[in-house]
Parts: C-alpha cells; sequence; structure tokens
C-alpha cells in the first residue's frame, strides 16, 4: 500500500488492542470502519461467516482489513472439554481463517489483511495451550496463504506479547514485559501502509 487514504475495517474494534488501531490508522487519514460484535458502526460475529459476508457485502469495497478479534480458552489440559477446543478453534483460528475467505470478493486490487496471533506461539504458559496451539495455526495460515491470494493482495499476521493494560493478565505471564497497546496498533500500521507480506510482526 501507498501512503494515501485507505479505507479500512477494523474488526474487534472495541477492544483494548482494536480501539488503538483505530486511534492510530484515524490519525494517519484512513477512514476507518469499526466493527464489533456489539458496538461500532457495523456488527459482525467473526465465528458466524454469515455474518461476515453480510459485513463485507454492507461496506463495499475496502483495501484493508485489520482484525483484533479472537477468544482462546486457558486451563490445565487435564481440564479442557471438546468444548473449550471447539470454541477456540471456531473463535480466533476459522473466525480469522474466515475473514480472509469472505473479504476476498470485496477486498481492492493490492488490499492487504493483518490477523492476530500471540507470544504464546513461541512462548507457552501455564494454561495456555489451546492458545498456543492457535496461534501456531494462525500464523501458518498467513505464512502460506501469502503465496496464494490473488490481485497482489497481501497478509500479515500481529504476535504481541501480554498488554500493559491487561493488568489481570500480568499473574500468568510471569517474566514477560508487557507491551502498550498503542506500540502494537503501530505495528498493524506497518502491515498495512508497509510492503510486508506473508510475516509475523512481533511486538
Amino acid at each position: 500500500m501507498d501512503s494515501k487514504k485507505l479505507k479500512i475495517i477494523v474488526i474487534g474494534s472495541s477492544g483494548t488492542i482494536g480501539k488503538e488501531v483505530s486511534k492510530n490508522l484515524e490519525g494517519n487519514g484512513h477512514e476507518v470502519i469499526r466493527v464489533s460484535r456489539n458496538s461500532g458502526d457495523f456488527h459482525a460475529d467473526i465465528q458466524d461467516k454469515n455474518s461476515l459476508e453480510q459485513l463485507f457485502r454492507s461496506v463495499g469495497n475496502f483495501d484493508a482489513v485489520a482484525n483484533a478479534a479472537g477468544d482462546v480458552k486457558f486451563g490445565p489440559l487435564e481440564n479442557f472439554t471438546d468444548q473449550d477446543f471447539a470454541f477456540s478453534f471456531e473463535s480466533k483460528l476459522m473466525g480469522q481463517i474466515n475473514i480472509v475467505r469472505t473479504a476476498l470478493p470485496f477486498i481492492n486490487d493490492n488490499g492487504s489483511f493483518t490477523l492476530i496471533s500471540g507470544v504464546l506461539t513461541d512462548e507457552p504458559i501455564a494454561g495456555g495451550i489451546i492458545g498456543t496451539t492457535v496461534n501456531g495455526a494462525i500464523e501458518g495460515f498467513v505464512k502460506a496463504s501469502s503465496y496464494e491470494l490473488p490481485r497482489n493482495i497481501r497478509i500479515n499476521c500481529i504476535s504481541p506479547t501480554v498488554l500493559v493494560e491487561s493488568e489481570d493478565y500480568h499473574p500468568f505471564f510471569p517474566g514477560f514485559i508487557p507491551v502498550e497497546a498503542w506500540k502494537v496498533a503501530k505495528a498493524y500500521e506497518k502491515s498495512i501502509a508497509g510492503v510486508f507480506n506473508g510475516r509475523i510482526i512481533k511486538v
């Protein structure tokens, strides 16, 4: 992407990262369309493919999608149920894969997707087995799909560590150095406005 004004859909815009991503992109002169389950310019649930299709059809053509949504379950391995795994796969993994699949007919040539994984891919924590598994799958999807997306469309993934603002999670990340959400937002800007493709951008 060049420095022109872009039309960017931010999914998960009501969350800590999504708010900062939206604010930073608007501050750089881009048109931001905020999307979340219950607030924003449009509502969508990434676990519902029909919801995503309706979203992209309603918005029309756009230049980029920045996703900051997706949930996983945490806990001891022996306590996980099939439903815990299914929920996590359907939310953070298939939710993001389906964002890309459903948006392809609507995204402009030379557009971009920015998805989200996390530090657990490389640095597991106690209780984070599902998170590590899902994040690794997301990053694999991004690397592989970067070779197959049509019309010079790019895809990258942001991998943040625990956030300064998420104090409730700090005890579960002993020894990790938290990062401010605005720094994660700058990584999204790098993905959208830069030339990277198939990259995992760690923050």
